[in-house]
């Protein structure tokens, strides 16, 4: 069987059609339907590669009861990605090659998208031994990203041998750059007149920045690659430029909630807004969107971070730290970049897609839409109005900090080495 997507704009460049078969474009341009071809008429539709998320948390193995692979495998697929990074501080935690072939194993029996391990970079997360990198790098499951997310490698000499060390693979440390000194396990708001108003920990933006610099410093000494996850600072902005500048091999992602979302928001005590790092101010959100922009930024990432309500319905500062956003992050860039002009849909298709798939080494993604390439692809309606309602969510959590708004742009299709998985914005 053959699917041909009729009159699409491709990626902002203008209305063609597309013909797939096994799994990859044989035809772009003006195509005559086949007569086995399931057709999916796209007039008024914006093709993009299928995008890619650096940064989701699955909770499987562990807290099943908060996601499983299934779960958010849904959520990906209906928020219009192809590909996702399963985050390592799951119980057991992934630090062994085993750990990381089981989770590929899960995401391939779901079906919905390409489930990537991220591995861990320390053992148990304990940041103080190096965890299997090597053997996680050379399993089934081909693991290229490492990360401690949730804590930092706050020791600069394990950071430094852990940079040495995916070198030689390729492959990357993407850290969670939060010190322990500055910023300790109970911090849960960016500290300012609010957190002392509120009486809450204070989380300041230089306990981030000081580690951002540290880590840049050290991947120009390895000549290996860091990735700054969850980028939150106008001060990190400013440490990305600089080391851009100096041609260090590092690259960022910002998540959509720190595209809009404000620490004023945590004035009501609701720990749907408690997050790590933490909401910051106006300043620094738009600092944000002008580094995605500018390209300073590479990518979009969403932290999808789900938990059960036993675990976020608490006082704030007994919260768990985390929000959801794999099914609402294309409508919040659509509706805060697309909308503002600061990104066409081709810019989109750079951060949300071509970006992250080449971060993370994830060949068959991010490519372009053309013959040859593999057919993963998501189709957007750039004009549907969407307001967002926690309970319809795939995911078995509903700590979704959108509940109520209505954003512009939603996912229509989303197609997987050329088998829809999403058709009219539900679950083929």
């Amino acid at each position: 069987m053959s699917l041909l997507i009729k009159g699409a704009d491709l990626a902002g460049a203008g209305a063609g059609d597309l013909l797939v078969r096994d799994g990859v474009i044989v035809e772009a341009g003006t195509v005559s339907a086949p007569a086995d071809a399931e057709v999916i008429d796209a007039d008024g539709l914006v093709a993009l590669p299928g995008l890619v998320d650096l940064h989701t948390h699955l909770r499987e193995p562990g807290r099943e009861d908060a996601e499983t692979i299934a779960s958010g495998s849904a959520a990906a697929a209906v928020g219009g990605y192809t590909a996702v990074l399963a985050m390592a501080n799951t119980s057991p935690v992934t630090d062994t090659a085993e750990a990381a072939e089981r989770v590929a194993e899960l995401g391939q029996r779901a079906g919905l998208v390409d489930v990537q391990p991220v591995g861990a970079v320390t053992k148990a997360l304990a940041g103080e031994e190096l965890a299997e990198l090597g053997l996680m790098a050379r399993s089934r499951a081909r693991v290229r990203v490492f990360s401690d997310d949730g804590r930092c490698v706050a020791d600069a000499r394990v950071m430094r041998r852990a940079l040495e060390y995916v070198k030689a693979f390729g492959g990357v440390v993407s850290q969670h750059s939060q010190d322990p000194r500055l910023a300790g396990p109970d911090a849960c708001c960016h500290e300012g007149e609010l957190s002392g108003r509120l009486g809450l920990p204070g989380w300041p933006s230089v306990a981030e920045e000081s580690i951002v610099a540290r880590d840049v410093m050290l991947a120009r000494h390895t000549g290996s690659r860091v990735h700054v996850a969850h980028a939150s600072t106008a001060g990190t902005v400013e440490v990305l430029r600089w080391a851009r500048a100096q041609g260090i091999a590092v690259t960022a992602e910002v998540t959509p909630h720190h595209l809009v979302l404000t620490t004023d928001l945590l004035a009501g005590y609701d720990p749907t807004f408690k997050v790590n790092p933490p909401l910051r101010p106006a300043e620094d959100v738009e600092a944000l969107r002008e580094a995605l922009a500018d390209g300073t930024i590479d990518a979009v990432a969403t932290d999808h971070a789900p938990h059960a309500r036993h675990d976020k319905e608490h006082a704030f500062v007994d919260a768990a730290f985390g929000m959801l956003g794999l099914e609402t992050a294309l409508s919040v860039v659509s509706d805060v970049m697309v909308g503002s002009g600061r990104l066409d849909w081709a810019g989109v298709a750079r951060v949300m897609s071509v970006n992250p798939a080449r971060i993370a080494g994830l060949s068959g993604h991010g490519r372009p839409l053309a013959v040859g390439e593999p057919a993963n692809l998501t189709l957007v309606d750039p004009d549907a109005t969407v307001t967002i309602d926690r309970q319809a969510s795939h995911s078995l959590s509903r700590n979704n900090p959108w509940h109520g708004h209505t954003l512009t742009g939603a996912v229509h299709a989303t197609v997987l080495r050329g088998r829809p998985t999403v058709l009219k914005g539900a679950l083929a």
